[in-house]
């Protein structure tokens, strides 16, 4: 399927080739550093979903805000801590080192958390309840939206330190690429049970018990992850941070383009190579021939262009190394497939958002036959489900499935392998959602049901439809992020872990974009949505998702894998002559 793959290689070993010098003695690291890394990943989840998940509620609640103005809010703390990861990871890898960046901001964030818990606590802080049967409320004062802002503001700034430099960090532990792997799958995993105990407990002590406590017990969990993480300093494997790569892949485009007028070369001679390092002098090599334009920027065009003993370049913006093109290559090639996640991202981003409207109308109550006193579920918490199914599978995919299809078929599945499945699920899930919609729709006819009229159908029939999309991101998240920390440059391997955050902020506003679009140009999502044709919209983002995934194959099967061509030249050159 991929040209110049060995498919006898196993799926792990795509993270070889990767140059992991450690900055410390080579005895720290291992799998002494799992637990410190995975409680503390445990813990700041816990804090972070703990209070970001239910802010429309605090705000409505307990700051008498209208709900569409929290609604915009909580949107801004979505996108914010959607995005943010990838500053993160940046001063990660170019300035701080991934253990500095998540001790910060775990510290940031705490202060943060501890201070909207002061804002759930004393009066001061937040305006008067609103009386009963009185539509007369008072809105919060400057000085107290202020602090509020700032207790928001500070306490998202937690996961984007730590959401994806802490899974660059773990791998970083390990030389064997099975073990990095593992720990990847571990990461989401642990990421995605602790959003889940959130939804399930600490937003119920919110809702039930008191916002105090609820925030409370989010700072306990923050500062009981800081501390964890901060006493397994001493096992760390701690990476030197390198020179910003932003600005070495800038250099090579302008380097390329004062140079473009000369002739290439075919002598390794007339390139600038790696500098050296310790005296040592690295094998000269030439520029791939792809994307040959880029070559410009490493061919010497005088002796002035490095110092006399070659060690270093004396104009960077005028000559980069063949390591430096070669990078930002990589990145070019790689940029088709990130955008492939965009497009997959954005139908599941939008039925986020109308899954709870869907509960709405929908019966959720507990048992065969429901009466006015029982329990019925939130319709928020829906998303649980998928996120369950996320978990599960992630555990079943890791222990079951792959050793499975590795003694069944003898290979492995590789990272695009794995998104590719789901790309396929996902699609799959919206269409079960679009024949959900279309019998909902139909019940609510057949009963002359208008606007949101709550259908007689039990909102347990959306459970499939999020069991196969938590199942989809069981396979191709941690693929996506294999994929990134394997191809990406050494200098950005916390940047490549964030990429997936970055193309999931980007769907989340696409989404946004999209639904508004069908607003005003169909009837498909009116005010009441039994009036409307929301199973319509699932139609075509399926339509969508199988197009993406048709992009996809195409993509995939054009795509090289770099890290495992340098391991098949590694392999040749120990064969016998």
């Amino acid at each position: 399927m991929y040209p110049k793959i060995n498919l006898h290689i196993q799926f792990y070993t795509n993270f070889a080739a990767m140059d992991t010098k450690p900055s410390s003695t080579p005895t720290k690291g291992g799998w002494i550093t799992f637990p410190f890394l995975i409680a503390t990943m445990a813990g700041l989840t816990l804090a972070a979903a703990g209070w970001s998940t239910n802010i429309i509620m605090y705000l409505i609640n307990e700051f008498n805000i209208k709900s569409i103005d929290a609604a915009q809010i909580a949107n801004i703390v979505n996108g914010c801590t959607t995005l943010l990861p990838i500053l993160g990871a940046v001063l990660a890898d170019s300035f701080f080192g991934s253990f500095t960046i998540i001790l910060v901001s775990s510290l940031i964030s705490l202060a943060g958390i501890l201070l909207l818990t002061l804002t759930a606590t004393l009066d001061p802080l937040k305006p008067a309840p609103c009386k009963n049967g009185s539509d007369l409320c008072l809105g919060p004062s400057k000085s107290q939206l202020a602090i509020l802002y700032m207790s928001v503001a500070l306490s998202s700034i937690g996961p984007a330190g730590t959401r994806f430099t802490l899974a660059t960090m773990g791998a970083d532990q390990f030389d064997n690429p099975k073990d990095q792997g593992f720990f990847f799958n571990w990461h989401f995993f642990t990421l995605y049970a602790g959003i889940l105990v959130s939804v399930v407990g600490i937003i119920y002590v919110e809702d039930n018990m008191s916002w105090g406590l609820g925030y409370g017990l989010c700072v306990a969990t923050n500062l009981i992850g800081l501390v964890i993480f901060a006493v397994g300093r001493i096992k760390y494997r701690l990476l030197k941070p390198q020179a910003s790569p932003f600005t070495r892949m800038t250099c090579v485009v302008v380097a390329a383009f004062r140079k473009r007028k000369l002739f290439l070369s075919l002598k390794s001679a007339d390139y600038c190579q790696e500098p050296y390092a310790e005296g040592t002098k690295l094998v000269g090599t030439t520029p791939t021939n792809s994307l040959k334009f880029l070559n410009h920027a490493a061919l010497i065009t005088s002796q002035g262009d490095t110092t006399t003993d070659n060690i270093s370049i004396k104009k960077p913006w005028d000559l980069c190394t063949i390591q430096q093109v070669e990078d930002l290559k990589t990145l070019i090639k790689i940029s088709p497939l990130w955008s492939t996640g965009v497009m997959m991202s954005t139908p599941l981003a939008i039925q986020m958002s109308l899954i709870v409207l869907q509960a709405l109308a929908m019966d959720r109550h507990l048992g065969p036959t429901p009466t006015p006193t029982t329990f019925q579920i939130s319709a928020g918490t829906m998303i649980v489900f998928a996120m369950l199914s996320t978990s599960i599978f992630i555990v079943l995919i890791d222990r079951f499935l792959l050793p499975t299809y590795q003694k069944l078929t003898n290979t492995s599945l590789t990272p695009l392998q794995r998104i590719g499945v789901g790309h396929v699920l996902n699609a799959s899930g919206m269409a079960i959602s679009a024949l959900v919609e279309s019998k909902r729709l139909a019940m609510a006819r057949s009963h002359d049901l208008k606007g949101n009229s709550v259908v007689p159908m039990s909102v347990f029939w959306m459970v499939p439809q999020l069991v196969v999309i938590g199942a989809g991101e069981a396979f191709h998240l941690p693929g996506h992020v294999s994929l990134y920390y394997q191809e990406f440059p050494k200098s950005m391997k916390s940047t490549a872990a964030a990429m997936v955050a970055l193309f999931i902020g980007v769907a989340f506003y696409l989404g946004t974009a999209v639904v508004d679009l069908v607003r005003k140009t169909t009837g498909w999502l009116p005010d009441g949505i039994n009036d409307g044709r929301m199973d319509n919209l699932y139609w075509v983002l399926t339509g969508i998702g199988l197009t993406n995934f048709g992009y996809y194959l195409v993509c995939s099967w054009m795509y090289e894998y770099q890290n495992v061509e340098k391991m098949e030249l590694d392999d040749s050159s120990n064969a016998p002559c």
